[in-house]
């Protein structure tokens, strides 16, 4: 592959990253819901609804953030209503953590809003075949975010 070759495939990764990125931001601006919490609380409450149970040492790994940030977060969506501690039956020493009907209701909320907003936007600004393009994309980028 020649260098303007790669220059190419690398633009298509600069320009992807540059509109996921503005769309991420614009979609979080899109939810008055959402600004009550940090970015990583609201990926906690999201593996939560996702797995249904996890261990704090889980959602740290997960988050990729220390057992002791993730106590600090732990204890503040607790002290917010948003999740739910048991001790494990199997092992005392293990604290199982669930999303709560609050926590559970707030983040149907947020994703209500920023969907509302997103489908405004496409119907808004998009022709049927633009459309039709965007599902088709669907695929490909589900495979580029899976990719590890």
């Amino acid at each position: 592959m020649n260098k303007m070759d790669q220059q190419k495939d690398i633009q298509l990764a600069v320009d992807l990253r540059t509109v996921v990125t503005r769309l991420i931001k614009i979609l979080r601006r899109h939810s008055v819901t959402a600004d009550k919490l940090s970015l990583t609380e609201r990926s906690v409450i999201a593996a939560l609804d996702l797995h249904k149970e996890l261990l704090p040492n889980e959602l740290a790994t997960m988050e990729k953030i220390t057992t002791q940030s993730m106590s600090q977060i732990l204890a503040n969506l607790q002290q917010r209503g948003l999740i739910k501690r048991r001790i494990s039956e199997t092992d005392k020493r293990k604290a199982i953590i669930t999303l709560s009907e609050t926590g559970a209701q707030m983040l149907y909320q947020v994703r209500t809003e920023r969907n509302a907003w997103l489908n405004e936007a496409i119907e808004a600004t998009c022709t049927a075949g633009e459309q039709e393009l965007l599902k088709k994309a669907i695929g490909p980028l589900t495979k580029i975010v899976n990719f590890e």
